[in-house]
């Protein structure tokens, strides 16, 4: 947006070790302080930390033209602001099923329903990250079907990198699976490890890369069985020269909530964009994706038989076809296009 001629200011919640005000890639940063950060961790507590929160956002960011309110407890800040600033154009960004995610459960799942119900009437334009999850929030609040800007990385030509053979001394007949990103539950982590510890096929490898709850499990995998390895996480600036080492890249999210079961990965378009061919969960979206562009094989389910058999069937792909059909992909899921679709709906809010 800073392209277009306008300020933009990050804000966020402060955490130690990190600067209250900065600049990132020439973007002013404001981490709020606050001064109710140590109460205790109890209901009382976290209201009043709230509070605070809320009253120092609004009190000096609420004269500014818009507020793009990342998640629905930032949706709070925008709506509450507009009664200081009639002015004020909010934009509703639910970078996931806000709430239908995996840890919101109970009371507090009951409780995002009816706030998110509430508020998103007065979001001037509402963003997601998915088709499905747009047509659920037609579907549940009789809205204009919101705008979509997904989570890809920017465009670039990757040239094919062989890193993960020469750190790993993999041989070159063996093909190389990934998984890169966050090494957690419900993602499909276990029934990857699974697989391979008792794949027949010793052709076949698997290399994680992250962090993350998992991490520990994967490593001492990785001691036991020849076809498991482990790399740490890497910066995102050298992130798909490492991806492009692979042959193809793993992303079997779990069915666990519908966040997860409407979900488009970013994983899946850092792959693509690095020239890598995908083995992805059957999920609606991804399935979707997948199938329209010829990218990639579609694991039947999540389990170490259906990701066994689509491991065999990724491995007789036509290489040259599909490389050839993510050279295309890739000029379309990037985010200089994405970014255009966000440029047009900061135009139209503040136009209309």
């Amino acid at each position: 947006m800073q392209n277009e001629g306008h300020d933009v200011t990050i804000v966020a919640l402060h955490k130690e070790g990190l600067e209250e005000f900065e600049e990132i890639q020439a973007i002013p940063v404001h981490r709020v302080k606050l001064t109710t950060i140590n109460l205790s961790k109890n209901i009382v507590g976290s209201l009043v930390k709230y509070i605070e929160w809320s009253y120092r956002v609004i009190k000096r960011y609420r004269r500014y033209d818009v507020m793009h309110c990342h998640d629905l407890n930032a949706l709070y800040l925008g709506v509450i602001s507009k009664l200081f600033n009639r002015k004020l154009k909010v934009i509703y960004d639910a970078h996931e099923y806000e709430t239908e995610v995996n840890y919101l459960v109970g009371i507090k799942k009951r409780l995002s329903k009816i706030t998110e119900r509430f508020l998103i009437k007065y979001a001037d334009a509402v963003i997601t990250v998915s088709d499905a999850i747009a047509d659920e929030y037609v579907r549940l609040y009789n809205i204009p079907k919101p705008h979509l800007v997904l989570n890809t990385p920017p465009f670039k030509e990757v040239e094919k990198k062989d890193i993960f053979r020469e750190t790993f001394d993999i041989d070159k007949k063996q093909t190389i699976f990934l998984y890169q990103g966050n090494l957690s539950r419900g993602r499909g982590v276990e029934v990857v490890l699974e697989t391979f510890k008792e794949l027949n096929d010793t052709n076949s490898v698997i290399v994680f890369m992250g962090y993350g709850e998992l991490e520990d499990l994967i490593v001492e995998h990785s001691h036991k069985h020849e076809s498991i390895y482990f790399h740490n996480a890497v910066s995102p600036d050298i992130l798909l020269d490492y991806t492009s080492s692979a042959d193809f890249g793993i992303s079997m999210i779990e069915d666990v909530c519908l966040s997860y079961r409407y979900c488009l990965p970013n994983k899946m378009f850092e792959y693509i964009m690095a020239g890598v061919p995908v083995v992805v969960s059957n999920l609606p979206e991804m399935r979707k994706l997948v199938e329209q562009y010829e990218v990639g094989v579609v694991a039947k389910e999540n389990s170490k038989e259906a990701l066994a058999e689509a491991i065999v069937l990724a491995s007789s792909l036509d290489k040259d076809y599909v490389y050839s059909r993510l050279k295309s992909v890739k000029s379309i899921y990037n985010w200089e296009e994405q970014e255009r679709n966000l440029i047009s709906l900061y135009r139209g809010v503040l136009n209309g």
